[in-house]
Parts: C-alpha cells; sequence; structure tokens
C-alpha cells in the first residue's frame, strides 16, 4: 500500500516551499507528486525543483470540485508507471477543500486497494492566520481536517502572535499534532509515512495530548475550551460504555445525513459488548471506514470514545444519540455481525 500525503494549507502557507524540501532532500525515496492549481495558467509546477519524482500538473481547476477526474487519472498513471514510486504527495491549491480529496483515496475503488491515505498536512501561516479566518471559509476547514498541523513563518511572528494562533488552532482542532517550523522545516519524519491517517494506527482520542507535539516554546493550554475567538468549527468529544453495532452503525448514519457538509471529521474507538477487540473509525464526511485493531488490553478501561469535528454541531443531540446505542443486556452481540466492515463506505445514498 503505498502512502498518500494531501498537503495543504491557504494561500502562501508554504506549501510549495516545504514540496520543494522534500524533493530535494537525500531522503533516498522516490516521490510521485500531482499539484493542482487554480488558474488557466500553470506556475507551480515551474516553482517546483524536480528530479526523477514523476510531478503531474492538473491546472484550471481545484482537485475538489471540476477536476477531480483528473485528479483519479493522475493517480492510475502514478500507479501504472513502470517504475513504482515509494510514496504519492497531493499538493492542493491554498482555495482546495481537502476532504474530497481524500475522499478520492478511500472511496475510489482501484486506487484504495493500492494505496492509504497516510497524514493530511496543512501548512498554516503563523502571520496571516488570524486576519485570513476573516476572507475565506477554507482556512478554518484546512485547520480543521488535518491530522497534523505545520505552523510556518514562526521567525517572523511575535510570541504573543504565535500563542495566539496556537490557542486558536487548538480549538478548531485540539487532535492534531502541532509542529513550529521556519521554511518548513519540521522532520520528515513527522510529516511523511507517519500513520496520522492511517485506521489501524490510529490514536485513542482520549489520549491525543500524547501525541500533540508543539514547539520548544509552546504555551497552548490543551485543557483550556474557553473560546476566545469565533470559532465557527467546534469539537464534540463523547463517551459511551458497550455499544450494540446495528444501533452504533444505524446512529452513524443519521449523523452524516443529519450534520451533511457541515460535518468534517469522526474519529474513535469503539467497544462493542462480546467483542474482544478494539473498533476503530473514522470519517470523512459521508465516507466512514471502520476495523478491528486489536484486543482489548486487561489494564485499559474498556469503553467508546469519539471525537466528531464540525460546523454547527449539537452536543446535546449527539450525546444522547450515542447513549441510545448502549447494548442491551437481553440482545448479546455476535461477533460475526462485526466482521467484514473493513471497506471505505459512503452513506446516506
Amino acid at each position: 500500500m503505498i502512502p498518500v500525503t494531501i498537503l495543504t494549507g491557504y494561500l502562501g502557507a508554504g506549501k510549495t516551499t516545504l514540496l520543494n524540501r522534500i524533493l530535494s532532500e537525500d531522503h533516498g525515496r522516490r516521490y510521485a507528486v500531482i499539484v493542482n492549481e487554480f488558474g488557466e495558467i500553470g506556475i507551480d509546477g515551474d516553482l517546483i525543483l524536480t528530479a526523477e519524482e514523476n510531478v503531474r500538473e492538473l491546472a484550471n481547476g481545484c482537485l475538489c470540485c471540476s477536476v477531480r477526474g483528473d485528479l483519479v487519472e493522475a493517480v492510475d498513471q502514478v500507479l501504472a508507471a513502470p517504475v513504482p514510486v515509494d510514496a504519492i504527495i497531493v499538493e492542493c491549491t491554498g482555495l482546495a477543500d481537502p476532504v474530497p480529496v481524500a475522499q478520492t483515496f478511500l472511496v475510489e475503488e482501484g486506487i484504495r486497494e493500492q494505496t492509504r491515505l497516510d497524514a493530511v498536512v496543512t501548512l498554516v501561516d503563523a502571520m496571516h492566520f488570524l486576519d485570513q479566518r476573516g476572507v475565506a471559509r477554507e482556512v478554518d476547514d484546512q485547520v480543521a481536517f488535518a491530522d497534523i498541523l505545520v505552523l510556518n513563518k514562526v521567525d517572523a511572528t511575535s510570541k504573543e502572535g504565535i500563542e495566539a494562533v496556537r490557542d486558536l488552532l487548538g480549538q478548531i482542532n485540539p487532535r492534531a499534532r502541532m509542529h513550529d517550523a521556519v521554511r518548513g522545516q519540521v522532520p520528515l519524519e513527522d510529516l511523511l509515512d507517519c500513520g496520522a491517517h492511517d485506521l489501524h494506527r490510529t490514536e485513542d482520542p482520549a489520549d491525543h495530548n500524547t501525541d500533540h507535539v508543539c514547539g520548544p516554546h509552546c504555551a497552548h493550554d490543551h485543557a483550556n475550551e474557553d473560546s476566545r475567538h469565533d470559532v465557527a468549527i467546534t469539537s464534540v468529544s463523547l463517551k459511551a460504555v458497550l455499544l450494540d453495532p446495528a444501533r452504533f452503525f444505524a446512529w452513524i448514519e443519521d449523523v452524516t445525513v443529519v450534520c451533511a457538509a457541515d460535518l468534517l471529521r469522526i474519529k474513535g474507538v469503539i467497544a462493542f459488548r462480546d467483542d474482544p477487540d478494539r473498533y476503530v473509525l473514522q470519517g470523512v464526511q459521508r465516507v466512514i471506514e471502520g476495523d478491528h485493531q486489536r484486543p482489548w488490553r486487561t489494564d485499559e478501561l474498556r469503553g467508546s470514545r469519539i471525537v466528531i469535528i464540525g460546523r454547527n454541531l449539537d452536543e446535546g443531540w449527539l450525546q444522547r444519540g450515542l447513549a441510545a446505542c448502549a447494548a442491551a443486556s437481553e440482545k448479546p452481540v455476535q461477533n460475526s455481525t462485526l466482521r467484514g466492515t473493513s471497506n471505505a463506505f459512503e452513506t446516506g445514498k
């Protein structure tokens, strides 16, 4: 399975600088790079330093809308190339919504069989982020959808400004791994082939602080949930005990239908009654993916924890819905009903 990294971030965040660094370092890996731009004349392809890497530039449109078919075609060409690649990097335009891009690698059958979505890396311009939020909705959406946040240009921003941006990023997406950077200088092993989005390497949402990496001078209080900014995107954390799988999957489908486009991410670890294994779940809008991960250990609390990120979320409705999925003692759950659910599927159709 070829790991795929989606590189996103608003205009001027430093994506091309980071990509050039990846392609010029002596890492011994062969990357296929897909670049897209918004406009009739392609520029980014000329800005990328290429050696033997396979660069495919998609001009005159966004990967998230009119040229999604071109993305599928470009990936198919990479997969069919006579020389195999070690990984694929998709650099999105600064105006792109990363959700449909990620869905391509979760839903398209031929692509899903040969690739795995490894991480969505979002670059954030520390100098301009607070001002950009009032200009475009995509700014917050890109942050909310990220597995990894790179806070770039910290050398050109005051300490107070950096702390304000970190605080806001933590409110929008408290579970993303965060790194400070100057010109995208982050160890590549922390960005590429790191399993940040990998279903089978999903961390427990309750333990997200363990994997959260801030810069050496980070003063961000992750426990502080008091909003000091106008944050339209919220993160809802849900907890429950043992769940009934039929009720749970029906509820998840209801969530995707009701929340629709306002739903960005779902990530969770589920405990089903009479099932000895942890069930891990990831969702990208209406595309839901789940599978058994490993047996529950005797030293860990067996319970269900889910994190939902989106706009206009009704936390009370979500809490009540999950509570209604609790397994009834008089209705045992057979393990066989839980198998065969590892493939991604799209709900609401």
